[in-house]
């Protein structure tokens, strides 16, 4: 799951003209320093939804935005079916 969401990451990066602004994506890069801004977060959201068949965010009682990729991750693997 995380490679595919590293690879979802990295093209929406692409898509949306932005810049990975670390090396490489790690578990404790902070999202919001990886060059993806809150709209490229909502696509990436949204294309996810696609390829896995879900949003865990709409699943979560209290849905909460992840700081880091790890925890982004984390969320996916909680949540997957």
């Amino acid at each position: 799951m995380k490679s595919k969401i590293e690879e979802i990451f990295l093209s929406i990066l692409e898509q949306t003209d932005q810049v990975l602004t670390v090396a490489k994506l790690e578990e404790d890069t902070i999202l919001l320093d990886s060059g993806l801004d809150s709209l490229g977060f909502v696509i990436l959201v949204s294309v996810l939804e696609e390829e896995l068949g879900f949003d865990p965010f709409s699943i979560m009682d209290e849905p909460i935005y992840p700081d880091t990729f790890g925890e982004l991750v984390e969320i996916y693997q909680k949540y997957g079916k």
